[in-house]
């Protein structure tokens, strides 16, 4: 295993209830390199963080673990087979009150 899915896999092991559950592959393209996350269902918040902040943190420490190599990387968080989050709702469709907007809609609000 390369050192940038080593890093992930023992940064994320630390975090988590259920560090035998935590599966990293890596593949590499003409892209960079893709680091795909595999992780129990009861450990997602963990990864993720409160409002995404530790999954970001990951990717940028992602990104300067390739920049040193080199090599863009990237992160994707795989959501866990029978996951019961809901799933987000379409550009356009209503809200309900007091919902906040995800960033793609704040974006796509945004006139220039």
């Amino acid at each position: 295993m390369e050192r940038d899915a080593q890093f992930v896999e023992e940064v994320v092991k630390m975090l988590v209830d259920n560090p035998d559950d935590v599966k990293v592959d890596r593949k590499v393209d003409e892209m960079g390199v893709l680091i795909s996350l595999d992780v129990n269902q009861e450990d997602m918040g963990m990864v993720i963080g409160r409002e995404g902040s530790t999954a970001k943190a990951l990717r940028t420490l992602l990104r300067v673990v390739g920049a040193r190599n080199n090599a863009r990387v990237n992160l994707k968080i795989n959501e866990p087979e029978g996951s019961d989050r809901p799933a987000r709702k379409e550009r356009g469709e209503e809200r309900e009150e007091g919902e906040k907007k995800t960033l793609d809609e704040v974006v796509g609000d945004i006139q220039i």
